[in-house]
């Protein structure tokens, strides 16, 4: 068996998440008093009980997901030792780096509380959106955000065969919705999002945590990381903290992250964190492997990971 990790982004929160985790294991409880203490709030009860409106706000969605995937490592302990590689969508990259050993979750949770922060100004300052293409080829994708005259529209997340989020300004994303229609697409969704992330309109936030970083120390990873925006492993702290920054403007290439971990032996893949939106994703990026989902006390308890052969 070659084990792979998996941790999720933003929008697997949920109101609830973890509770019964901490109240059945103290790995799970010690953790969230941690986050509780490093961000000076109460996060832990905002993750337990809500409400949902203010949990999904960007500043406390990020921390929270961060917070709920260490938890479940740390609980989990030994029984994922066995991995060999990891990769996050979007925010999960910090989680994966985090269980790489790259960075102290500490400074994780910080630079993803400022990550957040910084993307809800970044939309403020410059409003934009988001929207699903579902049902067109990623080349077809690409052709429609060329072909927005009335804005800025870009892939954003290359999620599966078919499933593609592109993101920009009001204008060039509405236009492009009605391009992918014209194009043939099977749905077009509009996605409730408070900015146009993983586009340029991004840029401003990307430098702020870039300045963040300058402060917090970046090890080479214990075992590959592979990067939302290049799809390869990354094995060098310095090389993960400049592709960190990258990855607030560069589409996520989750697809093709996928299908490199394959090509890398992986066979198993465990989703370490809330939901279970990248195992669904993973029955139509690599059908034949098996994922499991672990995100609360009936996961962890269910699990089983054979020996590495």
């Amino acid at each position: 068996m070659t084990l792979a990790l998996l941790f999720p982004g933003q929008g697997s929160q949920y109101a609830g998440m973890g509770r019964d985790l901490a109240s059945r294991y103290p790995e799970a409880r010690e953790t969230f008093e941690e986050a509780d203490g490093v961000l000076g709030a109460s996060l832990s009860r905002l993750m337990a009980r809500g409400p949902e409106d203010e949990l999904t706000l960007t500043r406390n969605a990020q921390p929270a997901i961060l917070t709920h995937s260490v938890a479940v490592l740390r609980v989990l302990g030994s029984r994922l030792e066995a991995a060999t590689m990891a990769a996050g969508h979007s925010l999960g990259e910090f989680s994966a780096h985090v269980a790489a050993g790259t960075l102290a979750f500490r400074d994780a949770l910080e630079a993803v509380r400022l990550r957040g922060e910084l993307m809800f100004r970044a939309g403020q300052a410059r409003p934009g959106t988001m929207a699903a293409l579902l049902g067109l080829d990623d080349d077809v994708v690409r052709d429609v955000c060329a072909r927005v005259r009335a804005g800025i529209c870009v892939p954003a997340n290359f999620n599966a065969p078919g499933q593609v989020v592109v993101s920009g300004d009001v204008a060039g994303v509405e236009e492009a919705m009605e391009l992918a229609r014209a194009a043939g697409a099977r749905r077009v969704v509009p996605l409730n999002v408070s900015g146009a992330f993983h586009s340029p309109l991004m840029e401003p936030a990307a430098e702020g945590l870039r300045q963040k970083f300058d402060e917090v120390d970046f090890a080479d990873p214990r075992i590959p990381i592979f990067s939302n925006v290049t799809a390869q492993p990354v094995t060098q702290g310095n090389e993960a903290r400049e592709l960190l920054v990258r990855q607030l403007t560069s589409p996520v290439r989750w697809s093709a992250s996928v299908r490199a971990m394959l090509d890398a032996g992986a066979d198993r893949f465990v989703e370490v964190g809330p939901g279970s939106v990248l195992c669904g994703l993973s029955r139509r990026n690599a059908r034949r492997v098996p994922c499991t989902a672990v995100g609360e006390a009936d996961g962890v308890e269910a699990l089983e990971v054979p020996e590495p052969r």
